[in-house]
């Protein structure tokens, strides 16, 4: 059995159904995004501070153009000023980004021993998903052994709002996060999948309170799915690993015996990224 894979229309409208479009200004704030993002790049491990006048040489643009960028992202904490120079250094913003990107990549290279030994016991897909954006990507979809099974969906993604791992996810995110997540509108993939925004909070609630989440039909027709979250040394949520399979063989009566397996599992996975206490609940 093959899962559908679910893709974003990324189509953009042609400029004709864009009346109200200028080019000119979308083209200015795309060079002011750019020239920003060379201003980070410009840093380095031998040019760790850089004044106005410097980076200006570098960048190619007017010290006016420099100045009005690095106070945008001083105020986003992108950059620091040292007060006894006033040259700039990267800031702890952009270090916050990168822990973010290197736990990811920690957690996907630290659990694949884990993951197969999941799939080993259990000998149904085991995933791994994170949240990008709207969306629970798969870092890991290992296929079970047997010959009726899931195709993998390494790299693929899905609405977060319809698969178990998705609701892990989304059970880790703050009030504020979830209360703008919840804002956007929600296809239904299924017959079974839940659209309503207080039944999705309620759903969400569940998940933290015992630990997991459940998915029954509601991405693809005839796919269940049992998923708990890992969490980082924070005790915000990082990810969330799942076990799906078809369900002609994936019983909902197997539910609270696979539960305490997937949860051990991401038990040791969260404690391998130092997580050693209680997470953290914003909903």
């Amino acid at each position: 059995m093959e899962q559908k894979q679910v893709f974003s229309d990324m189509t953009s409208k042609s400029e004709k159904n864009e009346p109200n479009r200028n080019p000119r200004r979308d083209s200015a704030r795309l060079s002011s995004v750019t020239t920003a993002i060379h201003l980070l790049k410009t840093f380095n491990a031998q040019d760790k501070e850089l004044g106005i006048s410097e980076l200006a040489k570098r960048l190619g643009v007017a010290k006016s153009t420099v100045h009005r960028l690095a106070s945008a992202l001083l105020d986003e904490d992108m950059l620091l000023q040292n007060p006894e120079n006033g040259r700039y250094q990267l800031g702890v913003a952009l270090f916050s980004l990168g822990s973010m990107v290197r736990s990811r990549f920690e957690v996907a290279n630290a659990s694949k021993r884990i993951l197969n030994e999941l799939r080993e016991r259990t000998q149904e897909n085991v995933r791994l998903a994170v949240l990008q954006g709207d969306r629970a990507v798969y870092l890991h979809d290992f296929e079970s052994p047997q010959t009726l099974r899931l195709k993998s969906g390494t790299g693929k993604s899905r609405p977060a709002y319809c698969v178990a791992e998705g609701l892990c996810l989304l059970a880790g995110m703050r009030s504020a996060e979830l209360d703008r997540y919840l804002m956007q509108p929600r296809e239904k993939m299924t017959d079974k999948t839940m659209t309503d925004e207080e039944e999705l909070r309620e759903r969400i609630r569940l998940v933290q309170r015992r630990g997991f989440a459940v998915e029954d039909e509601e991405c693809e027709e005839g796919t269940r799915c049992l998923a708990a979250p890992i969490y980082q040394n924070d005790g915000r949520v990082l990810g969330a690993v799942g076990v799906a399979g078809p369900r002609l063989r994936m019983k909902k009566r197997q539910f609270p015996q696979l539960a305490p397996q997937v949860i051990e599992v991401t038990e040791q996975i969260s404690h391998t990224l130092g997580f050693a206490g209680r997470p953290k609940i914003y909903v």
